[in-house]
């Protein structure tokens, strides 16, 4: 059972190749059952990283030959990928740098890094390449990978790929807290009024404080994580959860939106105005659509065990999620653009481009940068992908507000034609448009 504990830790090294402080046991039955599953990895830079090791029994280290081995990726790639087949013992001794495991704690620099890369670490003892085995005691120990700080110390816990996200979500935090301080009142005051955009401001809000939500636990969780290379994981794991309810609530917001005044143009009569909630089959098709993105992103979330929102393609989850956003946007353009095509009111029309603009910014944020981080390093593609997609869908739901918040806009627009624009709450404020 133990060593399966392990070996789930290990699996996290594998999949989350981030900064970290690990603890466990080193055991010779899981090293033997599975010796190509690194214990961890991590993304080294600069020309004075550290890897730490401190364990309990030295003892039981010296007796088992206890090692361990640093592999580059792309040689470890190689060496997997080979024709040639290597032995066991072969393999591990191609490695870049071994340490020998025989003191209470004992530091490994890794120098000369050209550009930030990842090394896989794997335990090795005089077990794991025999065929005769016996029992023996796991060596208790606790691994702290570091990187080079701004002065050169071997004190950052932030892997490559990690370093910075801190900082920015630091900002992202005092930049939502400025906006509420200058934009909060009026924004409240304009939803107590019930005016004819009271639904869907209420559900843009509920999103943007999900979002402030997730930046904010986000902050709380780096902030531990440079202090112990550990962090808060419910912290982390709570920025995950605010963040996909946040995109449910979008998904749901701008389908059912879409949705309804294209059905609507189809079915109701010009004297009656449009309501995105009246319509079972938008909210059935918006329904059908926000369960599986809602399973896609949680199954997204156990393929990657690393504590951030957005991840890169390489899991088949991923890859589906970003064929869902790419199909959602051309079906909403689609939908949007046959309103667009026969709509007579210039300002109608620009209403329904520019939230077009927003919805296209919404969904293709994602694919669009996931693919452009395919010409950058490793280490830059996960923060390309985070920063980038957050900074998209703040621009985006400024456009929202605006459009939405826009007394001049929807009162000319709404005042065209009897065909008032969607979400009014009742044909009874046809004629009464107030904020």
């Amino acid at each position: 059972m133990r060593w399966r504990l392990l070996w789930l830790l290990c699996a996290a090294g594998w999949w989350g190749v981030g900064g970290k402080t690990l603890r466990g046991g080193f055991a010779s039955a899981a090293a033997r059952l599975e010796p190509w599953r690194p214990v961890a990895g991590f993304q080294f830079h600069g020309d004075h990283a550290v890897l730490c090791v401190r364990i309990k029994n030295v003892a039981v280290a010296v007796t088992k030959a206890a090692r361990l081995h640093l592999f580059q990726a792309q040689e470890w790639q190689k060496l997997q990928n080979s024709i040639q087949d290597h032995s066991c013992t072969e393999k591990f001794s191609k490695a870049q740098l071994t340490m020998t495991v025989n003191h209470t704690e004992q530091n490994l620099t890794v120098s000369q890094i050209p550009y930030p890369e990842t090394w896989y670490v794997f335990y090795v003892d005089k077990f794991t390449c025999e065929e005769n085995y016996s029992e023996s005691e796991d060596i208790q120990f606790e691994m702290v990978l570091l990187n080079p700080d701004a002065e050169g110390n071997p004190l950052d816990h932030f892997s490559a790929g990690e370093s910075g996200l801190h900082e920015f979500f630091f900002l992202l935090v005092l930049a939502y807290f400025i906006t509420a301080c200058i934009y909060a009142q009026s924004l409240w005051q304009t939803i107590k009024k019930r005016g004819p955009m009271h639904t869907v401001l209420k559900v843009l809000t509920v999103a943007l404080l999900l979002q402030a939500g997730s930046a904010f636990a986000n902050y709380l969780h780096f902030s531990s994580y440079s202090r112990d290379g550990v962090g808060a994981p419910f912290m982390g794991s709570l920025a995950e959860l605010c963040d996909i309810v946040s995109q449910i609530q979008m998904l749901y917001l701008l389908l059912s939106l879409c949705m309804g005044w294209t059905i609507g143009r189809m079915k109701k009569s010009h004297g009656r105005p449009l309501q995105w909630d009246s319509t079972p089959t938008s909210t059935g098709i918006a329904v059908v659509v926000v369960v599986t993105q809602s399973f896609l992103l949680i199954w997204e979330q156990f393929e990657d065990t690393n504590h951030h929102s957005y991840h890169s393609h390489h899991g088949l989850a991923s890859g589906l999620l970003i064929g869902l956003r790419v199909c959602l946007a051309l079906s909403l353009a689609a939908g949007l653009y046959q309103i667009i095509t026969v709509e007579r009111s210039t300002l109608k029309r620009e209403f329904y481009i520019t939230f077009a603009k927003a919805c296209i910014l919404w969904f293709l944020c994602h694919p669009c940068l996931a693919t452009i981080s395919v010409i950058f390093r490793e280490y830059q593609r996960e923060k390309i992908i985070t920063i980038g997609v957050i900074l998209c869908q703040c621009i985006s739901m400024v456009i929202l507000y605006r459009l939405f918040l826009s007394h001049s806009l929807y009162w000319e627009v709404s005042s065209l034609s009897s065909v008032t624009l969607p979400l009014t709450v009742s044909s009874g404020h046809k004629n009464r448009h107030h904020f």
